[in-house]
């Protein structure tokens, strides 16, 4: 026999003891992320931050390359990292993956390119976006968090900075 169902609710069983419960599903908008991107693209093209940079890697919205120029005065200072974006379905409820591309020696990067850092994690709001994760990571390069390092080493010696600078020239391949 037929039913009429609605596509957007599932029956649950649920904790409330309702068998057959509906329970609303989330909703997968495509046609909002991109909207939405294409709207931080242009944001990102219209300013005149030079040391920040990202653009879809091709024809993949949901794939960008993005470019962080190490602060002014800091260890990394004139040198270009290069970063990956992988944007989930369900962005900007949703934090994107975010990884150094270029090997960088910092205490809240692993040697894989993962990047400790709270709003791509638990602190993640829908209201940040690309440009602002690019400032925090630039940020990040000049004032990491060496209490919850990925890199012990680089924790280790943050401190001593004419050792520190050596082991990120070390690291440091441009690509």
């Amino acid at each position: 026999m037929a039913q009429n169902v609605n596509p957007l609710y599932e029956p649950q069983n649920t904790n409330s003891g309702k068998e057959g419960e509906m329970v609303k599903l989330p909703q997968n908008d495509g046609h909002a992320v991109t909207k939405r991107l294409h709207k931080e693209l242009m944001s990102l093209m219209m300013s005149a931050d030079q040391s920040i940079s990202a653009f879809p890697d091709g024809e993949n919205l949901f794939s960008w390359v993005g470019t962080v120029w190490g602060p002014k005065d800091s260890v990394y200072e004139e040198l270009k990292f290069k970063l990956s974006f992988q944007f989930p379905n369900s962005y900007p409820y949703k934090a994107p993956v975010v990884k150094f591309v270029t090997p960088c020696f910092h205490p809240n990067v692993d040697t894989q390119g993962n990047i400790c850092l709270d709003i791509l994690k638990d602190n993640w709001s829908a209201l940040y976006d690309v440009r602002t994760i690019l400032l925090s990571i630039q940020a990040l390069l000049d004032e990491p968090n060496v209490d919850s390092p990925l890199n012990g080493l680089a924790a280790e010696t943050w401190t001593k900075k004419d050792e520190y600078r050596q082991h990120v020239m070390a690291m440091y391949k441009e690509v």
